[in-house]
């Protein structure tokens, strides 16, 4: 739902290799340099997870094909990832970080129901991607259901709560009554159109719907 989930060495010195006056700085040189690559194959790897899981879905997806994408060894992913589960918390890790961004862009807009407008139009944006792949929140907590409860399904609703919490304090801005339930009407709309756009690979419903949802928060007093 969050409209996810939908990104790419220099040897290291010998331990016992004489060093020069000044070399603790280039040592320190080559550990940063050495960190930023640890990081940069982290957050390819965390990208990579978000966009070939909400493609594939979690049973379909191997370790295999998040290394692939990621342009990273399949070996190297364990020393970051122990197991795909792991893979996939990253994935709901990169749809927060998503979220957190696109309502942190939406907050600079003046006025609440520009922003939840502007909302809508993202997700309208995303209708091609949309059409092929459904939300990528959504579609990954609906398949995290079926496991076990108390697990990464948890983890999953908590960032569509994250949305609602945000959808909700913008109709708390407004004024209205029961900002609670227009958050969730505004969001399980958006799921709907989601689930229909994809389940009928028509990107048109999203746009149609989506201007009926615009429609409906110009209306809301």
């Amino acid at each position: 739902m969050t409209d996810s989930m939908d990104s790419r060495t220099a040897t290291a010195p010998a331990a016992d290799a004489p060093t020069a006056p000044d070399a603790p700085a280039a040592g320190g040189a080559a550990k940063t340099t050495k960190a930023a690559r640890t990081a940069d194959k982290r957050r390819r790897l965390t990208a990579a997870a978000a966009q070939v899981l909400h493609e594939q879905g979690v049973e379909r997806t191997t370790i295999a094909d998040i290394a692939r994408a990621a342009d990273v060894p399949t070996g190297n992913v364990y020393y970051y990832f122990k197991t795909k589960d792991d893979l996939v918390r990253a994935a709901l890790t990169e749809h927060t970080t998503y979220l957190e961004t696109l309502t942190g862009e939406l907050d600079r807009l003046p006025d609440p129901r520009e922003r939840l407008k502007a909302l809508v139009a993202t997700w309208v944006g995303r209708r091609d991607v949309t059409a092929r792949y459904g939300c990528p929140t959504g579609t990954l907590a609906a398949e995290l259901d079926k496991r076990d409860e108390g697990g990464l399904d948890e983890a999953a609703g908590l960032v569509i709560r994250r949305l609602l919490r945000w959808v909700e304090e913008q109709y708390r801005q407004l004024d209205v009554a029961d900002p609670g339930g227009l958050a969730v009407a505004l969001v399980g709309a958006y799921q709907g159109m989601s689930l229909l756009s994809n389940a009928l690979r028509d990107p048109e419903i999203m746009t149609r719907e989506g201007a009926r949802l615009t429609a409906w928060i110009d209306a809301t007093a």
